[in-house]
């Protein structure tokens, strides 16, 4: 598991490789990503926007901005946790992916949270992050 903790809002990344959804043959790498994020600050706050950068194994890169996640904007009251799985392709079979959410306290304040970064691991491809 990788985590990141930003002005008490920790978000932890668990990646998983989807060999069903995945073929070597055509270069198509699939991986399950599934996210928790956790207020345990004393303010309400809420995730609007999502920035991803997409490196595969070649360094070729992809930026996503983007509102939300999931289709949600969710809101976490103090102590409060939200989770969701998403996913992502790759013509590699390995990768990283790394990001930040922007936030919105209650207070009117925007701010961003780290996202960690994590490792795209396929079992035939190496380990790009350690």
């Amino acid at each position: 598991m990788y985590r990141a903790i930003t002005r008490q809002i920790e978000v932890t990344v668990e990646p998983n490789f989807l060999p069903e959804r995945s073929s070597v043959d055509r270069a198509h790498y699939f991986w399950s990503y599934t996210i928790a994020i956790i207020n345990n600050g004393t303010e309400t706050v809420q995730l609007r926007m999502r920035h991803w950068i997409i490196t595969d194994a070649t360094g070729r890169q992809q930026e996503v901005h983007k509102e939300g996640v999931v289709g949600e904007q969710p809101i976490l009251a103090p102590g409060e946790r939200f989770e969701y799985t998403s996913g992502v392709p790759l013509s590699t079979s390995s990768g990283i992916m790394t990001g930040n959410y922007e936030m919105l306290s209650e207070s009117g304040e925007r701010f961003d949270i780290a996202i960690p970064t994590f490792s795209l691991d396929s079992p035939d491809g190496e380990r790009v992050l350690n």
